[in-house]
Parts: structure tokens; sequence; C-alpha cells
């Protein structure tokens, strides 16, 4: 199509939302079907701002009084809600906060927050004013954040009082000093987010051009350190109409999806999905581990019609008393992160009657293959379902040739031709990077798969050696490169072990410098280190002390070959001597 088929953005959305509420799944199906179509083949417009079209545009303009936010704090059941019109002030007021300090178009905002309603509002309010959001998760060491601030300085910052004194130490340490810093309280050298209440609701939306980027992600790699991941003003903002379709989250009703902020699964399933079709998105806030009861009495309690969470979330659910809950209004459940397992679909089902649909994607991506609400009474336990229409999706074998065989094995890879999905993000900060993953006319996911003889699609596992555990990624060198500086070891490997609940956790195979032996003394001290040093998702649950690794003949360690011995092992159930676990230290449970 030509410049004739140029449209506005709104009238997209306004059709797409139109298509989501119908309830027979034939027609929604045949519908979207057509859409996706239509918008894999438009000219988007040159410039974009999602926030001031579509949700002041449409949600806020025709729908202000409808509830936008509904957030809970487990912790005391302590209630705030939000209007469209609401968060429309707060929006425009925190913009023009920001301009006043020095922000303008194209400056760097990172926000680590916790699951606060002012997330929300910083979210829309780095879009509206053109500013390039980075989610940072309240989990990160003083490393991670030291190595996320010396290769991209903030230009600005928001926290909340507890995470401060961290964000402080690390601006120290890299000697940074952004234009502004926010916290969600009081801090002395710090503005209050309070401050934003003396400015004007209203606010003058910055002009962004469709390939502006708006958030940047750290995602982790095999090779390296984390890299920034690019999505721009349409890429995350259209991109998740393929997140809200396979959700099937629905106007004017409640959805819920459980992940933690700082991580782009937020940005799609909390923010993006609901509002896109004026849905009410819900928070429900907790400061220690998840409570399933609390939560799902949240669930039960708000009336939630559409729920996503993670596997492991929903493992810990049926720890709870899940088939005591009333979940006659959840008329969707879904699940990504990782693979749902056979085992966990038939037992929710069973105690809940609920079809949990498993879905997939990336941080470089939105919603791309999965089971939608059509699919319903035919799900194949265990397959991530079938490939979504915003998407070109392929299996490549080793020497890039398309698999058009069922039951083949192949790369996942997203085909840039006869069109670039407008979920896929636009590339890497880190050029070297694109050109790993860049190959001709693919994107290649790093993850493989088979198809079967129905299309339907099963996940296999990663190509490379990042380590899926729970909704987490972590890449072997973040592990490593911080143990390393442990004064007994020589060499450190860190591969994937399979886990029944967290489907991987991180094991480190350690060679020991002269003059140190293995020992559970040793193993111990090695846990707190890395306890001390390491986010709780990438601390180690398994060491292993070893004499040497399979390397290759210019001495690089073979993580794959090591991840091979590991599989062989834990499926026979063996147990080396020199093999230590992190639940048999209950001191660990001590260190904070």
């Amino acid at each position: 199509m030509g410049n004739s088929d140029k449209l506005e953005l709104k009238h997209i959305y306004k059709e797409f939302t139109d298509i989501i509420k119908i309830q027979n799944n034939e027609e929604k199906e045949t519908l979207l079907s057509f859409f996706f179509k239509k918008l894999n083949d438009i000219e988007i417009p040159e410039y974009f701002n999602w926030e001031f079209e579509i949700f002041e545009g449409i949600h806020a303009k025709e729908n202000g009084a409808r509830i936008a936010l509904y957030w809970i704090d487990l912790n005391n059941w302590n209630e705030k809600k939000y209007t469209f019109s609401d968060l429309v002030n707060e929006t425009n007021k925190l913009v023009n906060f920001l301009r006043g300090n020095g922000l303008s178009k194209g400056d760097n905002f990172y926000f680590i927050l916790p699951l606060l309603p002012e997330l929300f509002i910083v979210n829309l309010a780095v879009i509206k004013a053109g500013l390039i959001g980075i989610p940072t998760a309240t989990t990160l060491t003083l490393n991670d954040l030291t190595y996320r601030f010396s290769t991209y300085p903030p230009n600005g910052i928001i926290t909340d009082e507890q995470t401060s004194n961290l964000i402080d130490d690390v601006l120290n340490k890299t000697n940074i000093n952004p234009k502004i810093k926010i916290v969600v309280g009081e801090k002395k050298g710090w503005e209050s987010y309070d401050s934003i209440k003396k400015e004007s609701p209203y606010a003058e939306p910055a002009k962004i051009k469709k390939d502006d980027a708006i958030f940047v992600f750290f995602t982790s790699g095999t090779t390296g350190m984390p890299k920034r991941v690019v999505h721009t003003a349409i890429s995350y903002p259209i991109g998740h109409l393929s997140t809200a379709s396979i959700i099937n989250v629905q106007p004017g009703e409640i959805h819920n999806n459980l992940s933690a902020p700082g991580w782009a699964k937020f940005a799609w399933s909390s923010f993006f999905a609901p509002f896109n079709v004026g849905a009410t998105t819900s928070a429900f806030y907790y400061t220690d581990k998840l409570d399933p009861n609390k939560y799902l009495h949240a669930i039960e309690e708000l009336k939630v019609s559409t729920f996503c969470a993670p596997p492991t979330a929903w493992r810990a659910f049926l720890k709870g008393n899940m088939k005591e809950f009333n979940f006659d209004n959840l008329h969707d459940a879904v699940s990504a992160g990782e693979p749902l397992g056979i085992g966990v679909y038939k037992k929710v089902l069973e105690e809940t009657k609920l079809e949990v649909r498993d879905f997939y994607g990336q941080t470089e991506t939105t919603a791309m293959i999965g089971n939608p609400p059509w699919f319903k009474g035919k799900i194949k336990p265990g397959s991530m379902g079938i490939p979504l229409l915003m998407y070109n999706m392929v299996l490549l074998d080793d020497n890039g040739v398309e698999i058009k065989k069922p039951g083949e094995i192949g790369h996942i890879a997203v085909k840039l031709v006869p069109w670039r999905a407008i979920g896929l993000f636009k590339g890497y900060m880190e050029n070297e990077r694109n050109n790993e993953v860049f190959k001709g006319n693919y994107y290649l996911t790093g993850d493989k798969a088979y198809f079967d003889e129905q299309g339907y699609w099963w996940f296999v596992g990663r190509a490379d050696d990042v380590i899926k555990t729970s909704d987490f990624r972590v890449g072997p060198t973040e592990v490593e490169s911080i143990l390393i500086q442990h004064p007994t070891i020589a060499e450190i490997a860190a591969v994937a072990s399979p886990h029944p609940e967290k489907y991987q956790i991180v094991k480190v195979f350690i060679v020991l410098k002269p003059g140190y032996k293995p020992s559970s003394e040793l193993a111990l001290d090695i846990f707190k280190f890395a306890k001390r040093t390491l986010p709780y998702y990438k601390v180690p649950r398994i060491i292993e002390f070893v004499d040497d690794f399979p390397k290759t003949i210019s001495g690089k360690i073979l993580r794959r070959e090591l991840r091979k011995i590991e599989e062989d092992k834990k499926a026979k159930g063996i147990k080396e001597t020199y093999e230590y676990y992190y639940e048999e230290f209950p001191e660990l449970k001590k260190i904070n």
C-alpha cells in the first residue's frame, strides 16, 4: 500500500478495541487476522506520541471518569484509585516539573521504583515529554547500577526512599551528577515527588518521530554484560496490540499482571496491554515474598477479568489454597516468561477450571507466539501456541535455511520481509550485538523450538547460554564477573541447571586457586559472598568444585558442554562429592 493508506493511528486503536470486545471467538479470529494484515502493510505516520494521542486523546477524553489504575497494598489493604483523567493531570504535572528542572526531549530518565502508583505516572510522563525511559529493578546491586550508570549516564532519576541511599553511593562512585533526582518520600539532596503538586495540570506533548527511542531496557547477554534494547515510539505502544490480543484484555474490565517493575514484562502487561484498550490496570504491592493466598484474594475481591502471571507464580498459587477461591469473573488467564509446563497447566485446570494460555515473547519484541483466546478447548498442554499475526515467524536450521518439516528443531527467528514486525525493537545500542542477532532477512531470538503437524509450536530451550530462572534472564558473565573477585576462585563458569519449579537455576562450576581445597565451609563462604554482591535471582543455587573445564583450543570455556553435563546428571539424579546446594546452608537465610 502507498501513501493513500496512511491512517491516523487513533482510528487503528479504535478499530482494534472494537474487535477485541467481540465475544464470538470465530468472528474475533477472522477480524483480527484482517486487522493485523492491514496493520503490517500501512504506512505509519512520521510522528506519534502515544500518551497524547491514545491515552489522552481516546481514553481520557471519552472515558475520563473510568478507573484506570486500582492499586492495593497487600501488606495492609490500603487502596488507591485513579481515573484516566486523574492520571493525565498527574502526568502533566510531572512533565512540567521535569522540564522545569532541565530535562528535554531525548534525555534519559531512570525510574527505579517498586510497584507504586507513581510508577504508572512516570511511564506516561516519559512518553509525553519525549524522554527515554530506563526501567530499572529495585533489586539491583551497587555493581549492577554502577555498570548501568557508567554505560548510560542518567540525565534524571526517580526512586523511593529505601533505594535512594544506594543510588547516591553509585552516583558518588561514578562521579555522575544528574540534572534532577526525585524521591517518592523525603530525602536530603533529593527533590520530593510531592513537589509536582504545584505544577500545572496541562502540558504540551513532545513531537516524537516514529523511530525515536522512548524506552531502553538493559537485558542479559551470553558473552558480556547487559545490552541496551532500544524500543521506539511505535514498537512498544503499537506493538503491544499483539500482546493485548493474546491476553484478551477488555475495555472497562480489570486486568492484573504479576510482574516485577523494572523489567519489560511490566511494560508489556501491566501498562501497554490494558491501557491500549482502555482497561483498568490493577497493581498489588507487597514487600515480602509472594503470598499466594493474599494475591488470589485480591484477584477474587476486585473481580479481575484477565490475569497474567509467570509459571513460577502459577506453581506458587498451586501450593496455596487456589481451589478455594472464586474465579467466576476471571475469563482469561495467561502465562509468559518461561515454558508453563504440562503439569502446571493440568493442575490449575483441575483445581480452578481455568485454561492458562501460554505465550512467548522477549524484551526485544512484544507477544510473538501464543495460544489465542479462540484456542480454549483445543490447547495442547506444553505448547506455546501458534505465531501471532503481527510477526512473520520462522524456524531456521544451523545453516540459516527455513525449516518446513514438522518436528525438526530450529532457531526461532522473525523474518523481516515482506514486512518488519512493528513490535520488533529498533536494535541494541551496542552495534556488535546487532551483528550477532540480525542475519540477512532475519532477527534471531536465541531460542530453539519445533512445530508439529497441526502448526503448534513447542519451546525447546535457549540456543545460547543465557539462564532463564523463574521470570528472569541471567547472563553467565554477570555472575562470573562478580564471583571471580572471591579470593579463592581461579576460574568460574555459570550455567543453567534444570529445576522443577523455577525452570532453571544458576549453577557455577569453580576451579580453585592453588592452596585451596573444596569444602562445605568454602562453599558457604562463596554463597555468602554471592548473596552480598548479587541480586537474589542471580545468586547461584549450586556450587560444584572441579579440577578443570572443557575448553576450546584457544582456551574459551565451553559452557554448552558444561550445561549438557549438568542436564544429564540432573536427569539421572547424580550429585557429585564436591557439589553443594544453597538450601543445605540454613545460615544463608540470615543474610539480607
